[in-house]
């Protein structure tokens, strides 16, 4: 029997390569590998970020704990002629994640104001998350190229994710309206067929149906409703992008009333703008307080058809309002017929710090939190349409 084969190891001159990439150099990283050429533009953009720089800003050690020199400056064209290197030495995923670095460690959050840095980076739902936190300070002639950078994440996200959200959510309200007893034209004989072959008669080769099946006459019509209360907080940003995507999708479907509120300490009803999700970003406000009580009697008033309705709670559950008040309205809102759904993030991270105890609390309810990917998504609607168990994604 012959051993798969392994691919092949790398030279030790490939290995001293990436070990001096990865120590960065300096007479102490025990490699005595000089590097030319691309490597050495790759090591240098990567010694502008993580390296110290000459004024302090986002002073560090490399991984072998030595201090780096060097950094990108407080200079608008220093910053675009980085950005440019990485986007040509490494792919757009560590491209990504190398400029949200740069934001966090370098302080660099205000040259997005300038419009010759937006032109030059890589647009993702992190970058639009920091614009949206800026969008308040920007300058008349940023404006107009922030949005379109985030229309541009908007629509890249719309793509991915439209077409499946609506093909989940149009066949759990397909199933939900399903009535027993349909008038004639209302049968689905294909699924009354299947569902008494068990009454087959061979010997007059037909099916007896013990049980028909069909659609309400109303399944034109409004069928569901469904309320997105997001919080606005800093650290849901990713959050926020993917669900104002969703509600823009929700809100195209006749077939669910779709609101969409927004809340720090401050509730937002930005219902009127799901047309358009950019508008809806630029409506929301990051950072501040939380006050999830307040988001939720907001929710509860404007609720019509218990029974017909899903609340879907977005948020890390850090309460600044009144935790029991906030419990006691989750409570009463499952006991009306409302499907409540409580996520700790809508994003591709996993779930962010969070409130345990406020987690644990609304488990007691009957109300399971926990993070979930866009992907995930529309089966975790799908389920609440249908009032099934959600598809909780495990640890």
């Amino acid at each position: 029997m012959s051993t798969p084969m392994n691919p092949a190891a790398p030279t030790d001159d490939e290995r001293l390569r990436r070990w001096r990439l990865v120590l960065g150099g300096g007479e102490a990283d025990g490699t005595g590998r000089a590097l030319t050429g691309t490597d050495a533009a790759m090591d240098g953009a990567l010694t502008a970020l993580y390296g110290r720089t000459s004024q302090g800003a986002g002073a560090g050690r490399d991984r072998a704990g030595r201090d780096r020199s060097a950094g990108l400056g407080a200079s608008a064209p220093s910053v675009v002629r980085w950005l440019g290197d990485i986007r040509t030495y490494f792919p757009s995923s560590v491209v990504q994640v190398m400029q949200r670095d740069a934001i966090d460690r370098l302080g660099l959050a205000t040259l997005l104001l300038e419009p010759e840095m937006l032109d030059a980076v890589e647009a993702d739902v992190h970058l639009v998350g920091t614009l949206l936190s800026l969008h308040k300070a920007m300058p008349e002639t940023t404006r107009e190229t922030a949005r379109a950078v985030v229309r541009k994440v908007v629509d890249d996200l719309e793509k991915r994710l439209a077409t499946r959200t609506r093909a989940a959510l149009t066949g759990a309200l397909d199933r939900s309206a399903r009535i027993s007893r349909p008038r004639h034209r209302d049968i689905d004989w294909d699924r009354t067929i299947r569902a008494n072959l068990k009454h087959y008669l061979p010997e007059h080769g037909t099916v007896v149906p013990e049980r028909l099946i069909g659609h309400g006459r109303a399944s034109q019509g409004i069928r569901k409703e469904v309320v997105l209360c997001v919080d606005q907080s800093g650290s849901m940003a990713a959050s926020v992008v993917h669900a104002s995507v969703f509600g823009a999708v929700l809100a195209s479907m006749r077939s669910i009333a779709t609101r969409l509120v927004v809340f720090d300490t401050v509730v937002v009803d930005l219902t009127d703008r799901l047309d358009d999700p950019v508008n809806v970003l630029f409506g929301t406000q990051l950072g501040g307080g939380t006050d999830i009580n307040r988001a939720l009697a907001h929710c509860q008033s404007k609720i019509t058809r218990p029974a017909d309705t899903v609340v879907v709670l977005i948020s890390d559950l850090y309460e600044g309002g009144i935790r029991d008040e906030m419990l006691k309205r989750v409570a009463a809102m499952k006991a009306s017929g409302v499907q409540f759904v409580a996520l700790l993030a809508l994003s591709d991270e996993g779930a962010p710090a969070y409130d345990r105890d406020h987690a644990a609390a609304l488990a007691a309810l009957g109300v399971p939190a926990f993070a979930c990917t866009p992907d995930l998504f529309p089966e975790v609607m799908a389920a609440a349409l249908e009032k099934r168990p959600l598809p909780i994604p495990a640890d």
